[in-house]
């Protein structure tokens, strides 16, 4: 039984991480503009943010995230508001000198600290991935599974989503295509802007329609 639930939980949780999203735009974005030390650290974040949904589980808060409406729209509230800073940050990126012949993608500014959190917070706040483990802690796992063993699946995502983001890290600033990309960096700093400036909307509309009762809470069976 455990096997089976480990691979069930492998696949839904491969296909969740591959699908572009916030952590997606934010490992894209630091990657191209400060350099594989800092996309790297970002994407650390996000394996660490993993945990916190983890823990959320383990622990019966998403139960209450899902059953208070207003624990619901104020995560919804925080999580929007610091994506569409994320995100007025990244579309007034400018353009950038040419690197020199052989250039290695530069070291940027950010501090390996500050790269962290921004990992870690983007994928924190994220209303839709602490249900996603809701899901997958109440439908996917059996109740009989042993706490331990729950917390080793929670691991493992955590584990599999920063390796995921560090090699996403890592492939954007090969050299060759890294000189490619910086030529355009300025132009995917403000798409990746854009894109997290979307998701932010998404997550302004989803809490606009549920105070006009358009929508209700997300249910998870």
């Amino acid at each position: 039984m455990i096997l089976t639930e480990f691979l069930t939980i492998a696949v839904l949780h491969f296909l969740a991480v591959v699908s572009p999203g916030p952590d997606y735009a934010v490992v894209t974005r630091y990657s191209i503009s400060e350099g594989r030390r800092v996309g790297r650290w970002v994407a650390v974040g996000i394996g660490f943010g993993i945990l916190l949904h983890v823990a959320y589980s383990l622990l019966g808060v998403t139960l209450i995230i899902h059953r208070y409406t207003s624990v619901y729209l104020t995560l919804l509230a925080v999580g929007a508001g610091y994506l569409g800073w994320l995100g007025w940050q990244a579309i007034q990126a400018q353009a950038r000198e040419p690197l020199p012949i052989d250039a290695a993608p530069p070291e940027g500014t950010t501090s390996p600290r500050k790269a962290f959190w921004i990992g870690f917070m983007t994928n924190g706040l994220n209303v839709k991935a602490t249900l996603f483990f809701l899901a997958i802690f109440t439908t996917v796992i059996a109740p009989q599974t042993a706490t331990l063993v729950k917390a080793g699946y929670g691991v493992y995502m955590a584990v599999a989503t920063g390796v995921w983001f560090v090699t996403l890290a890592t492939l954007i600033t090969w050299q060759p295509f890294y000189r490619w990309l910086w030529r355009f960096s300025h132009w995917i700093d403000r798409a990746m802007g854009l894109a997290l400036l979307a998701f932010s909307a998404h997550l302004i509309w989803t809490l606009l329609q549920i105070l006009t009762g358009s929508e209700s809470t997300p249910v998870v069976s």
